[in-house]
């Protein structure tokens, strides 16, 4: 499929990344996606929020790093980090994890305040200036009376007094990996329900502080289960597989000046074998790469090696979690031909009865799929259907069974 690449080209690093977050060489096909977002940045009030989500590899963390760029360059200051489950212990976590974020931006401003006049003295009051750093947010943050919503909403107040004349548009609070947000109700902590909450009062105060999240398909469906209104208060953006067009453009465009090329038959296996998805792309394409750099010729037998690799990296340790009674589910998933897009309980009862094995009940099916759905393996959608979590996992389940 590539001609063998000569000694001058050996030392070339190899330039696909098929690393969790890492940008590619080239970002391919998210140009519509990127400007929807971007629309949302000359909001002078916030009415809306964003939702960035997609499944695993399709590129939302490099999405929303790149988003980063028009967002700054329309004057917002931008905050965030990735959200993990310590974040929603507590209301009171997930409100110091805001005010980390925030000092971060706030730590180069002053907030002055009054001191008391000294005695025999009726001057004007003498002013003291303070950066508001973490220590001083966090400090004005127990000081404030209220329940721990009141007090970050009286935080976030005075970092928009302090910021306001700035110059800045607002803050923008970009988080990735919100799935992980959750109300602990066993506990009677709701920091996901706070969150939308605060976000909803100081918005409607006209503060120009934005939400935008990331995460797999799971979080719009938990930010309406929190409160329903959030409904109202975010636009969902949702990425897909490349177009085929596109997907060349990823696999062309990183080696465009190198000496060697992929054939035409090579771009068309690399598009087939990776669905579209951008985390695959890369993934083939490094390997097969490696190949070439080695003088080895990249054919069929090379091409499902490296597929056979993908399976032990990406996918062997999510089937690892499903026990044997869970993969004879999964098993009969991959064979319903809406296995890539979305399925029924129904629908897996009557391939249950057709595959001549014991059958699965639909309250079983129920329960197996709440069950995986825990695991990461599948999630249920707003429209009452279930899909993989895990993109092309039909077709590892198949391989498998082979």
């Amino acid at each position: 499929m590539t001609p063998t690449p000569s000694p001058a080209v050996k030392t070339i690093e190899n330039p696909y990344r098929p690393g969790a977050g890492h940008k590619p060489p080239f970002l391919a096909g998210r140009t519509q996606e990127s400007a929807d977002v971007e629309r949302y940045f000359d909001q002078e009030q916030i009415l809306s929020n964003i939702v960035l989500t997609g499944l695993r590899g399709v590129g939302k963390t490099v999405l929303l790093e790149e988003l980063r760029k028009p967002a700054v360059a329309r004057k917002w200051f931008w905050v965030g980090t990735d959200l993990s489950e310590s974040a929603s212990v507590s209301e009171e976590n997930m409100a110091i994890r805001l005010i980390t974020d925030l000092a971060v931006v706030t730590s180069g401003f002053e907030f002055k305040t009054s001191l008391p006049p000294k005695a025999g003295f009726t001057s004007e009051p003498e002013l003291k200036a303070t950066r508001l750093d973490f220590h001083f947010l966090r400090e004005r943050f127990q000081e404030a009376p209220g329940l721990v919503a009141d007090k970050l909403k009286y935080v976030l107040e005075l970092c928009w007094e302090a910021t306001r004349n700035s110059g800045c548009r607002g803050i923008i609070f970009a988080y990735d990996e919100s799935q992980n947000l959750a109300d602990q109700t066993a506990k009677e902590q709701y920091p996901l329900s706070m969150l939308l909450e605060v976000f909803q009062s100081i918005q409607r105060k006209g503060i120009p502080f934005m939400l935008l999240l990331t995460g797999l398909p799971t979080l719009f469906q938990k930010l309406v289960e929190a409160r329903t209104y959030a409904e109202r208060m975010f636009h969902v953006i949702t990425l897909d597989r490349l177009k085929p067009v596109d997907s060349e453009a990823a696999i062309t465009v990183p080696i465009r000046e190198l000496s060697f090329k992929f054939t035409p038959h090579g771009i068309e296996r690399i598009i087939e074998l990776s669905g579209g998805y951008p985390y695959f792309i890369q993934f083939i394409c490094r390997e097969s790469y490696d190949l070439v750099m080695r003088g080895e010729n990249l054919d069929e037998s090379r091409l499902l090696s490296i597929i056979a690799k993908l399976d032990s990296d990406f996918f062997a340790g999510r089937w690892a979690r499903a026990t044997d009674r869970q993969r004879d589910l999964l098993n009969l998933i991959a064979e319903l031909d809406t296995a890539d897009n979305e399925f029924s309980v129904q629908e897996i009862v009557e391939v249950s009865k057709r595959a001549g094995r014991k059958p699965f009940s639909g309250s079983h099916v129920n329960q197996m799929l709440s069950s995986l759905s825990g695991s990461g393996l599948i999630f249920k959608n707003r429209h009452g259907k279930y899909a993989f979590a895990v993109p092309l996992l039909s077709r590892f389940i198949k391989r498998q069974a082979e």
